[in-house]
């Protein structure tokens, strides 16, 4: 039971989380805080999709073998980026920002390549 508890707090959490909630301009800081560490928690724990969603898109994009090959390499570097944006928001969860990665959450519009935006942009 006791390895069971952490994974169904976790996808509780993530299930919980709206993407409409970011559109909301009238968050609490308590919110604001909350769904950055959030954010934060799923961008580090679900960066490994990045890797089958890169290769897919490559895929359909072009041709399998540049899907394979290009597509494992664009989401390595996306895998890595997802992290590096999650353990940023992680550590710097009660300074309340917009995200960097978008979409926000991997699963959002898995069709849609992961673009990044500015560090730091305070979320009034």
């Amino acid at each position: 039971m006791k390895k069971l508890t952490l994974p169904l707090l976790l996808i509780g959490l993530l299930m919980s989380m709206s993407p409409s909630s970011y559109a909301n301009d009238q968050q609490s800081y308590g919110s604001k805080v909350g769904h950055k560490a959030a954010n934060g928690l799923a961008n580090v724990t679900t960066a490994f999709l990045e890797l089958p969603k890169c290769i897919i898109n490559a895929t359909n994009d072009s041709n399998l073998i540049w899907g394979v090959v290009g597509g494992t390499m664009q989401g390595v570097l996306n895998m890595l980026g997802r992290i590096g944006v999650g353990l940023n928001d992680l550590v710097t969860a009660p300074i309340p920002t917009k995200p960097v990665a978008y979409p926000v959450y991997i699963w959002n519009d898995f069709d849609q390549d992961t673009t990044y935006g500015e560090l730091f942009r305070l979320d009034n």
